[in-house]
């Protein structure tokens, strides 16, 4: 198993922790991944962690190349008869490994979902420094399951809290996580950002 795996389950198993002692409620809760609720967001992961390649390209086909239909054919095929249920299967299932087991995309997918949780919950987490970083690198650079690349185009990132600086233009500064979920589409980060590029950014994300 590779390091990145290994710290994608780390992240799971913080995840998983942090989940089970959910009210009804909250398992109902929105995120901040589109109208998606808290277990919704779980059931995607854990259907992306059993896919190989060749299951989800056969799966995309089938959807005609729509993601929107493909992500819930998936979930919906995951998820349990509760939420208690959809957690515990997801507890004790692998790594995402798209779209190849050593892809930093996985530990992005697992990162960028995990917060999209979290955040309305109000609950904190500090992932993994060297996951954040390599997943950081990975957005700036490739167009993969988001457009992150494209995003932040003619954009400086900056991180206030650590040693991560990409691209050149107007800046944007903020912490490593919150540049990760803003490069991940996510517009309610933006509000912690700085700099004479945030305005661009936003502008881009609406």
């Amino acid at each position: 198993m590779t390091k990145l795996s290994v710290i994608q389950l780390r992240e799971r198993d913080a995840l998983v922790d942090d989940l089970r002692s959910l009210s009804p409620e909250q398992w109902r809760s929105a995120t901040l991944c589109g109208e998606w609720d808290a277990e919704e967001v779980v059931a995607h992961l854990g259907a992306a962690s059993r896919l190989s390649f060749p299951a989800w390209l056969r799966s995309m086909i089938g959807a005609r190349f729509d993601p929107d239909v493909h992500n819930r054919r998936r979930l919906e095929e995951f998820r349990g008869s509760s939420p208690e249920e959809t957690l515990e299967m997801y507890a004790g299932i692998g790594p995402i490994g798209l779209p190849r087991k050593e892809s930093v995309g996985g530990l992005g997918e697992m990162i960028v979902h995990s917060e999209d949780i979290r955040r309305p919950l109000g609950i904190r987490h500090d992932p993994d420094p060297e996951g954040l970083a390599a997943v950081a690198r990975f957005f700036a650079t490739k167009d993969f399951a988001v457009n992150s690349k494209s995003l932040v185009e003619g954009l400086r990132l900056r991180a206030v809290d650590t040693d991560f600086a990409a691209g050149e233009g107007p800046e944007v500064s903020g912490r490593l996580l919150d540049l990760i979920m803003a490069m991940a589409g996510r517009r309610e980060v933006v509000a912690d950002l700085d700099g004479d590029g945030v305005a661009v950014l936003l502008g881009r994300l609406s």
